[in-house]
């Protein structure tokens, strides 16, 4: 090809003359004919700017060959001060933001790029990634444009000025070319670099900030054949990204500095225009928010260019309340919005904006790089509220370690482990580790006292802190327990509480000093006596030493404690107390603190010095105040959590909890609670859902219904970490007005036992195997009206399980709950209704929901009723790992409620659950239609309707719900089956998580076994079946029942297999050949 067939190829059309130019590039590449092709362009440019010039070339040859001055101020030592460059339509042509980037690219120092490798996102003709390597010799240069015309033409750039006119290498002072350090790949922003595995050390970009005014235009798919049109706007426009940031365009950007967390070195340098429309704050944020740090290189105003419209941003201008910034003329000083603009630039008038040039590092890069993998990796919704942006570097210190340990948590779908109530294993061995390392404590329990008893009555008096007042009360009253504190000028040494220890030893009382306040978190604590003390001192067995991990800079209101005892008996009772009076110990505490104590640990090398030997605590003579009789006793019949041992692990079916796998919906709302800044009392006000809850499930009327809002009382609704923390505070109250509480044979064991645990006075409500142990009203009331004639029962309250009834499964149909309701008004009974086990109802025909609206009286307002509703968000959300409980509550003038020291929800967790609660009240509006009922009055219908859904929403929390039916119903109804197989009577299986079994077979049989060994009855049979096969389960004494057990069946699909498995084995080991005769 000679020079003038080139031109007259050229001249026919553009499409033509990047033909012609894809022909030479061709040549180019082969190293035989590069000489001669580049010869020929150099031989074209010297024609064309001898007839034709600069100006007019484009227009008779559509391209042109120029010289890009680098203005000699900016040029290296060694490298030239111009560049060499083809340019064709589509092909983004250097203009004022591109040379204010580059400008801001030279204010970094010579060496920043110097044997780096450097990815230069939107390319464009080359020439940036050119001069790049030109000046600052880096390793290798990306030139990356996802324009296939651009990067042919970059090529051919490339080649005009890796070699000269004579088509002769040019070599710089290393001895290499440009052909060695610039490479240019068709990429849509970092692709190429990701799938090729290459680690940069530095990402520039100059890229489109304008959303396309044609969308449908930006969805094609881009090919080298598309029209010239398209592919030019490619430099001016971009398509919506699903980034927040697309309000502002800045989506692109957003997208880009994601997918250069994800591949730069950790300690590698990103470069980014910003055009300074939306407000540099607007701009700023989009890094800082992703955990960069930045600094602003270069900031100038350019003018708008002409041929971008900027109509995309007036229709954002109309939906979102934010303005941009754009100004009249090149130096106006007062900024306009998009509107304005766009009416000013169409009166002929001239418009700029602002536009910097940052550049920006991670900070903490190997944590957020983990961070933004897990969000990649299934947390993505959560992305735009993610906030990485720290005024204060403790603070992310403490915060970005966290998020990424939780990112991993829940993504390994770990949320909802099986862990003791009194605290995770392993959140206790980074505490006893930080205490040995920081203050060489070892927690290690070493006595094995008694626990006395004691009077059931304590009388309580408030003390002074000041350990010399305290001694002196001590000495003269003689308190039983002393719970105080200490002062801060007095925890510096150990005099005070040495002294505090010797009084309260010799008068023999109690000790639980709480050393919240002065328990730091940091590697360089200050000094604590107390902990000097432990660290040299065994600690007598009378005291106790409360440590509350308080002093998080980041969630103010998350908090858990631990205690330091080293009597095996109060740790013990301790322990079991917890189980029965909250559930179990916050998880998401645990997991935010050991995860600041793991950090800490970090720190240290380990210890060098040997411990010392501490010196054993003095015998104390006096008999110290133990538990009461109603707390001893209570402990030493309940049953209590299992750990698993070295030996064997532990299935267990005797839990009040969920064990499904937890929903993507939720797991992404927990963590996005914990990632937002600054959530607002209002985002974290559940009230109004709740309310809309349990007005959807049961009819409650809401504070919105007219006669309450005219009422002179409105209900209250309290918020506890569990269920059972709430209602264990409705115990006090009980016990406080001197009442009695009714609980129907078949009540939650651990209901029962808290009541007893604080010597509530109890009564029970027979009930019977024929209707499924449901309180029936005739049972009710003669129950209420015997206790009150007979036995002085003065205010009874009465606890009712349902809909779903906990622990049997059945359901109470709307006409049973109104009839007990009334019963309780009738009897001025005070009545407790638990729902917390309810909502997951799978077996429902027949069953009418409930509709609490409709009773002959209103609920909220009647005089002789007082009524409690207790409810748990976790359990159908799959969330148990994660409990939030609620009480709502009539308050009429005569009750008294006291809710001091209950342990609350977080203002995190109260944030998710309102997230959720609005995508689950969507749920329950729709499956309360009418349509749903018809549809699942028709099983086999049903059965395809639900799949149906099933296809069309996945992912969603309705569907999620669904699901999580469907797959109770199956275990439920394997459960039976196994169980009838057996040699058990089953009844229940309605609803919930759990049903009751009868082991008819095995009554009265002898069995022995390891540590077992005696006649089975309703009792012992959990001993053994756990001796034998690993199976926990609950026995009558928690259900209530004589004889009958509870199973349940809401565990991860493998243990429940291995539940079966284990029923099984237990038949075979008891039962032997004779199963077959059942």
């Amino acid at each position: 090809m000679d020079v003038e067939s080139f031109l007259a190829s050229c001249a026919a059309s553009g499409d033509a003359a990047y033909g012609a130019a894809e022909a030479v590039l061709e040549r180019l590449q082969d190293p035989a004919s590069r000489s001669a092709a580049r010869r020929l362009l150099g031989a074209v440019r010297r024609r064309v700017a001898s007839v034709y010039g600069n100006e007019e070339c484009p227009r008779a040859f559509n391209f042109r060959i120029r010289d890009v001055v680098l203005e000699p101020h900016l040029k290296g030592s060694q490298q030239r001060n111009m560049l060499t460059m083809m340019e064709m339509p589509s092909i983004f042509i250097p203009e004022d933001q591109s040379f204010t980037f580059y400008e801001g690219l030279n204010q970094h120092p010579d060496p920043a790029f110097k044997d780096k490798i450097v990815a230069e996102l939107g390319c464009g003709n080359g020439w940036i990634s050119i001069a790049l390597a030109e000046k600052w010799s880096p390793l290798k240069v990306y030139g990356l444009d996802i324009n296939p015309r651009v990067i042919k033409i970059a090529w051919i750039n490339l080649y005009l000025n890796a070699l000269d006119d004579d088509g002769l290498s040019i070599y710089d002072g290393e001895g290499k070319t440009l052909l060695d350090k610039v490479e240019f790949h068709e990429s849509d922003l970092l692709a190429y670099c990701r799938d090729n595995k290459i680690e940069l050390d530095h990402i520039v970009g100059c890229i489109p900030q304008i959303l396309n005014p044609n969308p449908e235009a930006m969805s094609n798919i881009i090919i080298e054949n598309s029209s010239e049109e398209f592919l030019y706007s490619l430099r001016n426009y971009y398509a919506l990204q699903d980034f927040v940031e697309d309000q502002f365009g800045l989506g692109l950007i957003a997208r880009a500095v994601e997918e250069g967390i994800a591949i730069i070195n950790p300690m590698g340098i990103m470069i980014f225009n910003m055009g300074g429309r939306p407000g540099q704050g607007v701009c700023e944020r989009v890094l800082l928010r992703r955990g960069l740090r930045i600094n602003k290189l270069w900031q100038t105003n350019i003018m708008q260019v002409s041929d971008a419209d900027i109509s995309a941003l007036v229709e954002i201008e109309k939906i979102y309340p934010h303005h941009f910034e754009l100004f009249m003329d090149l130096h106006g000083d007062q900024p306009v919005s998009a509107r304005t603009a766009l009416a000013y630039m169409k009166s002929g008038g001239r418009v700029s904006h602002a536009f910097s040039v940052y550049s920006c590092q991670l900070r903490q890069p190997n944590q957020v790089k983990k961070l933004f993998e897990s969000i990649k990796n299934g947390l993505h919704e959560v992305g735009s509220s993610l906030d990485l942006s720290f005024d204060d570097d403790s603070v992310a210190d403490e915060k970005i370690p966290f998020l990424v340990y939780l990112a991993q948590f829940l993504k390994d779908d770990r949320l909802n482990p099986c862990e003791p109530p009194a605290g995770c294993l392993n959140f206790w061995n980074i505490v006893a580790e930080f205490m040995k390392s920081y203050h060489h404590i070892p927690l290690t329990p070493e006595g094995r006292a008694d626990c006395n008893r004691a009077e059931d009555t304590v009388t309580v008096i408030e003390a002074p802190c000041r350990s010399d007042l305290l001694i002196e009360l001590v000495r003269k009253l003689k308190p039983q327990v002393i719970v105080t504190g200490i002062a801060h000028f007095e925890v510096v040494t150990s005099a005070a509480f040495v002294n505090l220890l010797s009084a309260t030893q010799d008068v023999g009382s109690r000790l639980l000093l709480d050393i919240s306040e002065h328990l730091e978190l940091s590697n360089l604590p200050n000094s604590n006596g107390v902990l000097k003390y432990l660290a040299g001192n065994t600690l007598p067995s009378h005291a106790a030493i409360l440590c509350g991990l308080v002093k998080n800079q980041v969630y103010s209101d998350l908090e858990v404690a631990f205690a330091i005892s080293e009597d095996a008996a109060v740790c013990k009772a301790l322990s079991q107390t917890i189980e029965i009076l909250e559930g179990h110990t916050s998880v998401i505490s645990q997991h935010y603190y050991g995860c600041l104590l793991h950090e800490l640990l970090a720190f240290q090398i380990g210890d060098h010095h040997a411990q010392q030997e501490r010196q054993p605590a003095e015998v104390t003579p006096q008999k110290i105040i133990g538990f009461s009789n109603s707390a001893l006793t209570t402990l030493e019949e309940a049953e209590f959590f299992v750990p698993e041992s070295k030996d064997c692990s532990v299935i267990h079916m005797d839990l009040d909890r969920s064990f499904l796998s937890v929903p993507s919906a939720v797991s992404a709302s927990i963590f996005e609670s914990f990632v937002r800044q600054n959530i607002t009392d209002s985002e974290a006000d559940v009230r109004s859902s709740i309310e809309k809850l349990v007005g959807n499930n049961y009819g409650l009327p809401g504070d919105d219904c007219p006669d309450i809002a005219e009422s002179a009382y409105r209900k209250e609704i309290v918020y506890g970490s569990s269920c059972l923390a709430l209602f264990n505070k409705l115990i006090i109250c009980c016990v406080q007005e001197q009442g009695t509480f009714f609980f129907p044979m078949g009540t939650n064991g651990h209901y029962v036992a808290a009541a007893k645990f604080m010597n509530a006075k109890t009564l029970t409500i027979p009930t019977n195997v024929e209707s499924g142990f449901k309180i029936e009203p005739i049972a009710l009331d003669a129950a209420l009206e015997d206790a009150i004639e007979n036995n002085n029962v003065f205010r009874p309250w009465v606890y009712i399980s349902g809909p779903t009834i906990n622990p049997s499964g059945f359901l109470y149909s709307d006409n049973e709950i109104k009839d007990l309701v009334s019963v309780c008004a009738h009897r001025s009974a005070r009545v407790v209704i638990d729902t917390s086990f309810s909502g997951l109802e799978f077996q429902t025909d027949g069953w009418s929901r409930w509709n609490l609206s409709t009773l002959s009286y209103d609920i909220c307002l009647c005089s002789t009723l007082t009524y409690f509703m207790l409810g748990e968000l976790s359990l159908q959300l799959t969330a148990s790992g994660l409990d939030f409980g609620f009480l709502i509550c009539s308050k009429p003038p005569n009750v008294e409620l006291s809710f001091g020291s209950l342990s609350q929800p977080h203002k995190t967790l109260k944030y998710a659950f309102r997230k959720l609660l609005g995508l689950k009240n969507e749920c329950d509006e729709h499956f309360s239609s009418p349509f749903y009922s018809l549809i699942m009055e028709q099983q086999d219908k049903g059965q395809e309707w639900f799949e149906q859904v099933q296809k069309a929403d996945k992912g969603k929390l309705s569907n999620i719900i669904m699901e999580q039916r469907e797959k109770l119903k199956k275990r439920a109804n394997k459960l039976r089956k196994t169980l009838e197989s057996c040699g058990w009577d089953v009844v229940g299986g309605d609803g919930g998580i759990s049903m009751l079994a009868k082991p008819t077979a095995y009554i009265s049989r002898s069995f022995k076994i390891d540590g077992f060994e005696g006649k089975l009855d309703g009792c012992n049979i959990r001993e053994a079946v756990l001796r034998s096969t690993g199976l926990c389960i609950s026995s009558s004494k928690w259900t209530g029942i004589p004889d009958y057990c509870r199973f349940s069946f809401a565990l991860e699909t493998s243990e429940f297999e291995r539940a079966m498995d284990c029923i099984i084995r237990f038949r075979e080991l008891v039962l032997g050949e004779e199963q077959g005769s059942i």
